[in-house]
């Protein structure tokens, strides 16, 4: 058999049913791929010593027949899911310490489907940034390389990309608030979809901005992130915003036919400065899908423009309020007082000390824009464009479209530090087709369709309608067999 921890979710699934492998043959190899792999800075809490009890745990279950699918597959956990015993800290200084005694409804969800956690992913501190150059714990680095530089892996999930793609978990959870899921997968070759808000409990995940924040899977196949989904989706009561729906089997969905469905094609997501190579690529993966008995569609999201702008004041008007709680008070960092220090002053230095540059930035721009003089000026209109932009997306499906193809990123992954310039928009541009979703709720697809010039994984999206991940994922699926994408970054780390 193949090096274990490069098998899929589908494939060790089906290894561990047959008796072909043990949990903890699965475990062992991931746990030395993680110890090889320092050099990716992908894993930032490593928990080898959990892992192997709940993959013994896990072979006990499969042994005596009560197996979901995801029992005793390896796996990786973002820095922002709370995990009870051990450190959760959203990859920010202002944490430190920070050891939750309850565990997120979605890592909760796993462990009782017998999915082993490997340890803690690196990522932008509390999800915000595009390349995972915001962390506490250093940049995380991409396993696809090229020259001498050292590439972005995508952020903010971009600890999780990295650790899919070189082979270190055969999956790993993420979170998407405005791409961060999506960007990182389609910067690493790997899948990931962001599902419909509401479709995944957001109770102990670690809050950027609330009605943007959804977890979803990061995998290696279409069929791996269905498989995941569905383990990870689910009504909770403890989320007010959680969907009280019924969770579909996603895997038996993956027929591959696609015939008669519409695909929509926005002609607003052509902006300036966009890749020849990735129009290539999108004008590539829609005659894919006609291939594949697809109607092709061109479609009009008309306030497309404006939602980069609408989603960089209500996430951080939104940040500036969820991290209010962090304050020196109650859990995390406490700055060194001086004598004559009073609550103020403890406030200041904590927060100066604890939030990073691009923090800071995001709390002071969402404090800003709900200001008493500022509020209708910027948070209001936001809000109503966003209302907008939603209803677009409406009008399309009301027209008969089933999903929307969209390039997933402007450009391929970038070199870490290129970006640091001293106009921070420049790196918000990354999102350009990402946050569109997450201001209309909708699920989303990252799926890797080629290879630019240079060598380094393209990838496209797929948006669907709310709460039909199951068509969606089946579309993808479409795609992923039409692309043939088997690519991997040859280990360099």
């Amino acid at each position: 058999m193949t090096e274990l921890n490069k098998l899929t979710l589908a494939e060790a699934r089906d290894a561990l049913r047959k008796g072909d492998v043990t949990s903890v043959e699965l475990t062992e190899a991931c746990l030395t791929a993680i110890d090889g792999a320092d050099a990716l800075n992908a894993f930032v809490h490593k928990t080898p010593e959990l892992a192997l009890e709940r993959a013994k745990a896990a072979d006990e279950r499969l042994k005596a027949g009560d197996a979901p699918a995801m029992c005793g597959l390896p796996i990786g956990m973002k820095d922002l899911y709370c995990t009870k015993g051990v450190a959760s800290q959203a990859a920010s200084g202002i944490l430190e310490g920070f050891v939750p005694e309850y565990e997120s409804t979605v890592s909760q969800k796993l462990q009782d489907a017998g999915a082993v956690m490997l340890g803690k992913l690196n990522m932008d501190e509390f999800a915000m940034g595009s390349s995972n150059e915001t962390s506490v714990y250093g940049d995380s680095v991409n396993p696809w390389k090229i020259d001498d530089r050292k590439l972005t892996p995508g952020g903010s999930s971009g600890g999780s990309a990295a650790a899919v793609a070189a082979d270190l978990c055969l999956a790993a959870t993420g979170t998407d608030t405005g791409g961060s899921i999506r960007q990182p997968a389609a910067f690493t070759g790997t899948v990931g979809i962001k599902p419909t808000y509401g479709r995944c409990s957001r109770w102990g995940i670690i809050a950027y901005a609330s009605s943007l924040d959804q977890a979803g899977p990061m995998t290696k196949t279409v069929r791996d992130a269905a498989i995941m989904l569905e383990a990870m989706a689910g009504h909770d009561m403890k989320d007010s915003t959680s969907a009280d729906l019924p969770v579909p089997n996603f895997e038996a969905m993956l027929t591959g036919d696609i015939r008669g469905k519409v695909i929509g094609i926005p002609k607003e997501y052509r902006p300036e400065g966009m890749s020849e190579e990735i129009k290539t690529l999108w004008d590539e993966g829609a005659a894919m899908l006609k291939a594949a008995g697809a109607e092709i569609r061109e479609i009009s999201l008309p306030h497309t423009k404006y939602a980069l702008p609408a989603y960089y004041v209500i996430a951080p008007a939104e940040a500036s309020s969820n991290l209010a709680r962090y304050d020196g008070v109650r859990y995390g960092h406490r700055a060194k007082l001086s004598a004559g220090d009073g609550i103020n002053e403890m406030y200041e230095k904590t927060r100066a000390e604890g939030f990073g540059d691009e923090v800071k930035r995001r709390i002071m721009v969402g404090t800003y824009v709900l200001s008493a003089g500022f509020y209708d000026a910027y948070y209001n209109k936001a809000r109503k464009v966003r209302t907008l932009i939603k209803r677009d997306f409406e009008d399309a499906f009301a027209a008969g479209v089933d999903a929307i193809l969209a390039p997933a990123t402007p450009t391929s992954a970038f070199g870490l530090g290129e970006m640091k310039s001293a106009d921070p928009v420049e790196m918000y541009l990354n999102d350009v087709f990402t946050v569109t979703l997450n201001l209309a709720g909708l699920p989303g697809v990252a799926v890797p369709t080629g290879l630019d010039s240079k060598g380094l994984p393209l990838g496209l999206q797929l948006i669907g309608r709310p709460f039909e991940e199951g068509d969606l994922l089946n579309t993808a699926y479409a795609l992923e067999q039409a692309a043939g994408f088997v690519s991997k970054p040859a280990k360099w780390w």
